[in-house]
């Protein structure tokens, strides 16, 4: 047994690498792992002395534990078990889609992705498109909510900035968890959504396992207190008008609570408006189709982001004007079931949805465009219309953002914005012509304030409400 063995290097170097991979395995990556993980623990404790609402274990859980927890709950276990007999499969497969939903579900989210880098790159991208203003802080109220409550910012849909622009502005309150359709589930956004702590949902080829699912998770990260936004229209708006509240997530979250037991849940309003929606084209041409279907593809990326820098070399480029943000009056789950409902997912919702709209704030270019809209064709109809409007709107307490505190100015920006996009045409004399392609643009973006006008006190056009379809 001792006698020399003789190999060739090839199978020396190969046993080398197999034993030091084996003793690294072993040794070292458990101890590297372990100091990264202290390290990590520490930068979280120290970034949650500085937030509002400090980020929550079950957030920071690993991603893999989170997914067993998820389907190993008695109740997705009975779900499985239904589910089985109704389709005729054996309970192991059942349990196999489980895992699958859930694994299509359950976020990874990573501290270091979302503050140190998400929000600077929210923050940059923000400011570079558009002036972004807070519109209405409420931090008053706001900072009444119970530290102990579980947090929804519950806001208006109307880009795809939104994510970008409330993520920025909230950064120093927590970390956002958002829901996301099926749109995002390409390289590289489905990485990238995961480790900034959102989680996909499907809007269509769903079933009552798929939702079981998607339920448990939504009521276990509220029970947990993880901060989440909720889009409540369930899309972006195609009309520019708020649309008709659907309810899924938000149920989900109303079927897990129970008063006096549960951690209570704080509905804080959110209401986004802007100068210019980057996709306001692509949505009126689907509500003229009649279609949602937004396919993702990085050609048109790469093809904007070409031109914005084309722009910027040669010294033309312009920010699209103004975004504003306002915060709402929070509303507490707790309170608010103590009063008796009929529909109390319907009733919620419109009630939600009644709260935005009522802080939504306005901004040059729809406010002149809802003048406009209404059939004002010359500058001095317009100046007097636009100042009677802000004279209501501030009466009733809403948000008006006017530039250099100068109304003139307010007006002269809106309309700027409007012609240089050849929406609008100015003649000599001071009267106003709209293009055909500025007809639908210009009612697009009246109707975002038009409610605040119409003698309905701010509330949602949108009354009745869908509790089926889960909103993102």
């Amino acid at each position: 047994m001792w006698n020399t063995v003789t190999l060739p290097v090839w199978a020396l170097v190969l046993i080398l690498l197999f034993a030091a991979i084996a003793a690294l395995d072993k040794l070292l990556f458990p101890s590297v792992r372990w100091f990264l993980r202290r390290r990590l623990e520490n930068a979280v404790a120290q970034l949650n002395q500085r937030l509002t609402r400090p980020i929550q274990p079950f957030k920071l859980a690993r991603r893999n534990d989170t997914v067993l927890r998820l389907i190993y709950d008695p109740q997705v276990a009975q779900a499985i078990v239904d589910h089985a007999r109704s389709t005729g499969i054996r309970e192991d497969v059942a349990f196999q889609t489980a895992e699958r939903y859930a694994r299509e579900i359950v976020p990874g989210f990573s501290a270091f992705t979302y503050f140190g880098f998400a929000i600077r790159v929210a923050r940059v991208l923000s400011q570079s498109l558009y002036r972004v203003r807070l519109a209405q802080g409420n931090d008053d109220a706001l900072g009444e909510i119970d530290p102990d409550a579980t947090v929804i910012f519950v806001m208006n849909h109307r880009s795809n900035m939104d994510y970008v622009l409330v993520t920025w502005l909230v950064a120093e309150r927590s970390a956002l968890a958002y829901a996301v359709g099926e749109w995002a589930r390409v390289w590289p956004l489905r990485q990238l959504v995961r480790a900034l702590g959102g989680y996909f949902i499907r809007r269509r080829h769903n079933n009552p396992l798929y939702r079981k699912v998607l339920a448990r998770y939504v009521q276990m990260a509220t029970e947990a207190g993880v901060t989440q936004a909720v889009f409540p229209e369930g899309g972006l708006s195609l009309t520019g008008a708020m649309g008709e509240p659907k309810l899924g997530l938000i149920s989900y979250i109303l079927d897990g609570f129970t008063p006096g037991k549960s951690r209570d849940v704080v509905f804080v309003p959110v209401a986004l408006n802007y100068d210019r929606v980057m996709e306001d084209r692509n949505l009126i041409a689907a509500h003229a189709s009649g279609t949602r279907r937004f396919r993702f593809s990085m050609t048109p990326i790469l093809r904007y982001m070409r031109r914005q820098i084309w722009q910027r070399v040669t010294g033309k480029f312009h920010r699209y004007g103004y975004a504003a943000v306002s915060f709402g009056d929070p509303l507490s789950l707790t309170e608010y079931l103590t009063d008796t409902h009929g529909d109390t997912s319907a009733e919620l919702g419109a009630e939600l949805m009644g709260r935005i709209g009522r802080v939504m704030p306005v901004t040059p270019v729809p406010l002149v465009a809802s003048a406009l809209n209404s059939g004002v064709r010359d500058r001095k109809a317009l100046t007097v219309l636009v100042q009677s409007r802000v004279a209501d709107a501030r009466a009733q307490g809403t948000a008006v953002h006017i530039p250099r505190d100068d109304l003139d100015y307010m007006i002269e920006a809106g309309l700027r914005a409007l012609i240089e996009r050849k929406l609008l045409i100015e003649t000599v004399d001071g009267s106003f012509t709209l293009t055909a392609e500025g007809t639908p643009l210009i009612a697009f973006y009246a109707a975002s304030v038009d409610h605040l006008f119409d003698g309905s006190g701010g509330e949602s056009p949108g009354k009745t409400a869908h509790p089926a379809t889960p909103a993102t």
